[in-house]
């Protein structure tokens, strides 16, 4: 799969879909309440009104189930979707499924990646390996000056 780039149009699913015509933050990320995830999570949900000014939407994409993202979203009282991606389609579509090792052992993962996905469906910016402290100033910078 090659990686998608700035300028690229994003590839579909239903949620995007039906944001049509808006800015999306998409974010991947690698599991529910778990520490980066849960920072990253919070950091969007503060600045969620903000955000939302833009005429953006925020939508999180993680492989675990739509019960677990229920019950992140209401621990954390998150204001955006998650969408469950249970068998790694969107995930892929994104290239950011990919082999990733921690202590030796190689396996396969999510890496931490926003897209922001201007009105038209282009892709505007893409932050990789993102580190979730002060993530949410970045896509904030990002969507003010698409």
């Amino acid at each position: 799969m090659k990686e998608l780039s700035e300028g690229d149009r994003a590839p579909a699913f239903k949620e995007l879909a039906a944001n049509k015509g808006k800015t999306v933050v998409l974010y991947f990320y690698p599991k529910d309440d778990t520490p980066g995830c849960t920072a990253e999570a919070c950091e969007l949900r503060d600045a969620h009104k903000q955000i939302a000014n833009k005429n953006a939407v925020v939508l999180g994409v993680s492989p675990d189930s739509a019960r677990s993202h229920e019950k992140f979203s209401a621990k954390f009282n998150l204001p955006f979707t998650l969408v469950p991606d249970e068998d790694h389609g969107i995930c892929a579509a994104y290239g950011v499924w990919k082999e990733k090792s921690m202590y030796g052992r190689k396996y396969m993962g999510v890496e931490r990646t926003t897209f922001v996905i201007g009105p038209g469906g282009i892709i505007q910016k893409t932050f990789r390996k993102v580190k979730p402290a002060g993530h949410a100033e970045e896509v904030l910078a990002a969507i003010s000056n698409a």
